[in-house]
């Protein structure tokens, strides 16, 4: 059997300054490695050029992450420790909505807060909980700002559609907390529900104090989940995937947009993530894409936690009211 070749997709890319993505290599990189050492541009070309016939592993990430199996229990340490340690005065659970999962925990800084900053976890809208992130909170509080990380109804309990209405409604529960500007950031298909809450069909209370949002390896265009075995917990059709996938809406405005990725992810984590910020280049909006080196997908969202971070400083820094 031949070997499986490690590429990167051949995109256009389009961004706020300049037409190349931005890449990220961090002072306080975790020694991830440099995505520049194992690219091949004459492979990329070939892979990009192939048509994808197994559309499970072009969204696979597990396979292709190297001791994948030890992240959950990793996190969930973390998250544990963190919550153990985080003054329980400084911690609420908000809820915003009658099903079981439509709660959010809201941590507070030691000081009164600069802003609201609400991270949505991925799992393919299917699996995890929001207990599992709480250690990336840590960045954000460091520098001042209030953390809400929110629950959502699991497909297949739910469609995305209503998931997405579930999380607009969360984001106006913890908006009603505190005072100051809006930052949002999601993870994969946490990162699809971010981007949404910037589209022009939404309407959120908070929708003037939305300044930035951050997609990390966002789905951008779910049509291709169609083709994928995990649509039977998903159920979409084709009229759904058009009306949640932000790539196919326009963005309501107001806010800048950072689409940021691993380097080293799968290549449709980076076409979508290309995608995005070719789609609403020029609708009023800056846009910017950034590919993080030596990050895969599961790693990408560490750099929550160090408030040091290019990452923390694209959520937090200049540029905000």
């Amino acid at each position: 059997m031949m070997a499986r070749r490690r590429v990167r997709p051949r995109v256009a890319r389009a961004c706020g300054r300049g037409n190349r993505p931005a890449h990220a290599n961090d002072r306080n990189d975790r020694n991830h490695g440099d995505a520049g050492d194992d690219r091949n541009d004459g492979d990329a070309g070939e892979e990009a050029d192939a048509m994808i016939t197994d559309w499970d592993d072009a969204y696979a990430n597990g396979p292709h992450i190297p001791g994948a199996e030890g992240y959950v229990s990793q996190w969930e340490s973390r998250s544990a420790r963190f919550r153990g340690a985080h003054p329980a005065a400084r911690h609420r659970v908000l809820r915003h909505g009658p099903a079981p999962r439509e709660e959010s925990d809201l941590f507070l800084p030691e000081a009164e807060p600069r802003g609201l900053f609400v991270f949505i976890h991925g799992g393919y809208w299917r699996s995890m909980h929001r207990s599992m992130w709480s250690h990336l909170a840590a960045g954000a509080l460091a520098r001042g700002w209030a953390v809400a990380i929110p629950g959502y109804t699991l497909c297949p309990d739910a469609r995305i559609g209503a998931i997405t209405r579930e999380i607009e409604g969360a984001l106006d529960m913890a908006a009603r907390e505190l005072d100051g500007p809006v930052v949002i950031a999601g993870h994969s298909a946490g990162g699809h529900l971010a981007a949404r809450m910037g589209c022009a069909d939404l309407a959120p209370e908070c929708a003037a104090r939305i300044e930035r949002i951050v997609p990390i390896s966002g789905l951008a265009d779910l049509r291709p989940l169609m083709r994928t075995a995990m649509n039977a917990d998903l159920r979409l059709d084709l009229d759904e995937a058009r009306r949640e996938s932000p790539a196919l809406l326009e963005p309501r405005g107001g806010f800048d947009l950072t689409c940021w990725v691993g380097a080293n992810e799968r290549p449709e984590f980076l076409r979508q993530n290309a995608l995005l910020a070719n789609v609403w280049t020029g609708m009023e909006i800056e846009t910017r894409q950034v590919e993080a080196r030596g990050h895969h997908h599961f790693s990408v969202i560490a750099d929550l936690e160090d408030p040091r971070s290019a990452l923390c400083e694209t959520l937090f820094g200049d540029g905000l009211r």
